[in-house]
Parts: C-alpha cells; sequence; structure tokens
C-alpha cells in the first residue's frame, strides 16, 4: 500500500491527457484533477502490433512522459514533502481482428472506418495507468469491451460524418454521441469504450491512496 495511505502526505493527482471525455468521466466519480498535463506522442503502431499492446504500450509512455515533464516544470513545486504528485494516463485503441482503428486524419478515412465496423463486431481497448508519486511504481490495468455495429446506409454514414463527431476519435466514432444509435450489443464496460474504464481506474487510484468515495456527497436519513 502507498505511503500516500498514512494520513501524513496529501495525494494530488496530475491527468496526462487533455481529453474531455476522460474529465468528464473522472468528475462523475467524484474525482478532479489537481493537474491537467496533455502528452504528445507519436501513436504509430509498431510492425505487427496488435490493438491491445498499442494501449497498452501508449498508456505507459504517456504517464512516463509526463514524469518527465515534471521534472522540469516550474508550474509545479514538487518540493513539498507533505505532498505527493500522482500521474494517470489512459489510451483507447479500436480493433477490428488484428487491424487498428486510429483516429481518423481525413474524412475519407473516417468513412473507412465505419465502412468497417457496419455490421460486425470490434474491440475497443483502453488501457489505464498509474505512477505512485512515492515509490514511482507504476501499475497497469487494460480492459477489452466488445462492440457490435448494426448494418450502416450510405446516408446514415454521410449524417454522421457531417456532424463532425468522428474527429479526434478512435474508431472514428464517440458511443457517447450519435452513434450510440448505431450500437446493437455490448459486452463490457461503456466507460471503458469513452475512454476510461471506472472500475479499474477507481482501484487505481485507491492504491495510491485517493479514494473516489471520500468526495461523495454523505448520507443521512
Amino acid at each position: 500500500m502507498s505511503a500516500a495511505n498514512d494520513g501524513q502526505i496529501k495525494p494530488k493527482l496530475i491527468l496526462a491527457s487533455g481529453s474531455p471525455r476522460r474529465v468528464q468521466l473522472l468528475d462523475q466519480i467524484g474525482i478532479t484533477p489537481d493537474y491537467i498535463k496533455p502528452v504528445d506522442l507519436d501513436e504509430t503502431p509498431k510492425p505487427r502490433e496488435i490493438p491491445r499492446k498499442l494501449a497498452q504500450r501508449l498508456a505507459r509512455q504517456k504517464a512516463q512522459k509526463c514524469a518527465q515533464m515534471l521534472a522540469n516544470n516550474a508550474d509545479i513545486d514538487m518540493s513539498s514533502e507533505e505532498i505527493t504528485y500522482n500521474i494517470l494516463a489512459s489510451d483507447t485503441v479500436v480493433g477490428v481482428g488484428r487491424r487498428i482503428l486510429g483516429k481518423a486524419e481525413s474524412l475519407e478515412q473516417a468513412r473507412d472506418h465505419l465502412n468497417l465496423l457496419s455490421g460486425r463486431a470490434h474491440r475497443v481497448f483502453t488501457s489505464v495507468v498509474i505512477i505512485d508519486g512515492i515509490s514511482h511504481k507504476l501499475r497497469q490495468k487494460t480492459v477489452e469491451t466488445r462492440v457490435r455495429f448494426k448494418r450502416l446506409s450510405t446516408q446514415e454514414i454521410d449524417n454522421y460524418l457531417a456532424s463532425g463527431e468522428w474527429r479526434d476519435k478512435a474508431g472514428s466514432y464517440a458511443i457517447q454521441g450519435f452513434a450510440g444509435t448505431f450500437i446493437i450489443n455490448m459486452i463490457g464496460q461503456y466507460s471503458n469504450v469513452v475512454g476510461l474504464p471506472l472500475y479499474e481506474t477507481t482501484s487505481l487510484l485507491r492504491s495510491v491512496g485517493i479514494d473516489p468515495a471520500h468526495k461523495w456527497p454523505n448520507q443521512t436519513d
């Protein structure tokens, strides 16, 4: 158990992501990051890299790069012995078999993604990493959700592309938006497809002394 749980050290949270969806999901469980530090990485898959492995690698690299940034970041005072800064990072990858569907760089690429997903099942992998601010130990959990789309008409694909929701989304869709109407079956966590599996994230946060339940409203009869 982290030394942050001894009651003497105040644990703080740095989110290594600029995703508003992940901020919203953390807010859903009562967590507000103390700092948000987006990390830019080359997300190009390595040769023969499968979707799960890519999500795991990118999540680790985001957390590690954020840690390196903090060492030279004048905006955060790292000198206090009474505060520990824990880093949370995550990455989501959509896969159809071994094929990786990343964030589309063009309208036509997004169209190709949706045509591929139409009428078939795919998998969404999200890997979550936390770096303990005291021990610097890295902990990681990876979650898989299986999603099946209905068969999409050309008009439905055109309408969805016109909405702009496909931008900056793995697989070129957002389950929390209009694409929610495309899904006929899902096995696994909804929050995982949005971008942050809440059960595993809560477990990782508790491992460094951050308990979301402490911020939930007190219930009285």
